[in-house]
C-alpha cells in the first residue's frame, strides 16, 4: 500500500469524526511515514484498524484490572520458557546480580540498569487479562516500573516516535508513544506477589495491558528510542510481524 494511500485513510477518516484526535496521537502522519509497513489488503486493514483504536482510546483510558482474588491458578508458559543463551545462563546463576538493562537512541541520557535500580524506581501493580493470540487467556498479577518513568529518567528526545525493544531469545518489537508511555504499560520483575519466573521472562518483561500477549516481550535485553522502524528488518516494526502477524495488535 502507497504511502499516499495510507495517508488518505488516515486523513479521510475526519469525515467519521477522527481526524481531530488522531492529528495528536499519531504525531500527524509520522506513524504512516515512517512506521511499520505492510502491503496490499493486509497493510490497509492494519491502517484501518490502528485508527479505529485510538479514536476509541483516545482518552487514554485504563483496561480492566482485577482483585488478587482473579488471580489464575494455572498461568501458561508458551514460546522460550529458558533461553539458551550462555550470558544469560550465567546472569540467571548469580540471581540476574550482573545483569543490565540499556537504554539508548534518541535520549538525553543513554544509560544501563540494574535489576536493583529498576526495583527502586516508582512501582505499580496491576491484576489484569493477559489474551494469548493462540486462543486462551488467563489473569495475572504484574509489578513493575512503567516504562514512561524509565523513559523520562533518560530523556526522550522531542523527535523521538517509537521504542524498539529486544529480548534475549531474538524476538524484537516497536511501540508507538501512544503505548509507550501509557500508564499500564510496566517493565515488570514481580508476577502473582513473588519474583517473575524464568518461564514467565525473568529477570524483567513487557506488559503491554492492551495489546495481544505477543506484544508484551519476554527476557528484555535493550531498549532504544527511534523516529522511525520503517527501517528495521522487513520494515513491519516486529519479528512477528514478519511472520504475518499485526504489528499493532489492540483489543
Amino acid at each position: 500500500m502507497s504511502d499516499l494511500t495510507r495517508r488518505r485513510l488516515i486523513l479521510g477518516s475526519s469525515a467519521l469524526g477522527l481526524g481531530g484526535s488522531l492529528g495528536g496521537f499519531l504525531g500527524g502522519c509520522e506513524l504512516i511515514e515512517n512506521g511499520p509497513r505492510r502491503p496490499g489488503l493486509y497493510g490497509l486493514s492494519d491502517t484501518l484498524t490502528l485508527a479505529t483504536q485510538r479514536f476509541l482510546l483516545r482518552d487514554q483510558p485504563l483496561v480492566r484490572e482485577f482483585g488478587p482474588e482473579a488471580i489464575s491458578a494455572v498461568f501458561p508458559t508458551i514460546n522460550t520458557t529458558d533461553p539458551d543463551d550462555a550470558a544469560y545462563r550465567r546472569s540467571k546463576a548469580v540471581g540476574f546480580a550482573d545483569w543490565r538493562l540499556p537504554v539508548s537512541g534518541l535520549v538525553e541520557r543513554p544509560a544501563a540498569f540494574t535489576l536493583a535500580e529498576l526495583r527502586a524506581m516508582p512501582a505499580r501493580t496491576q491484576v489484569t487479562l493477559h489474551s494469548c493470540e493462540q486462543g486462551w487467556s488467563a489473569i495475572g498479577g504484574w509489578t513493575g516500573v512503567p516504562l514512561s518513568h524509565v523513559l523520562a529518567s533518560v530523556g526522550l528526545k522531542r523527535e523521538a516516535r517509537f521504542i524498539v525493544i529486544r529480548s534475549v531469545d531474538g524476538w524484537w518489537d516497536s511501540y508507538d508513544l501512544f503505548d509507550a508511555l501509557h500508564p499500564q504499560t510496566i517493565l515488570a520483575y514481580g508476577m502473582n506477589g513473588n519474583d517473575l519466573p524464568v518461564a514467565h521472562g525473568a529477570p524483567v518483561r513487557l506488559r503491554v495491558e492492551r495489546q495481544l500477549g505477543y506484544k508484551s516481550l519476554k527476557y528484555l535485553a535493550s531498549i532504544e528510542a527511534t523516529d522511525r522502524v520503517d527501517g528495521l528488518g522487513q520494515g513491519r516494526g516486529s519479528m512477528v510481524s514478519e511472520m504475518g502477524f499485526s504489528w499493532y495488535a489492540g483489543i
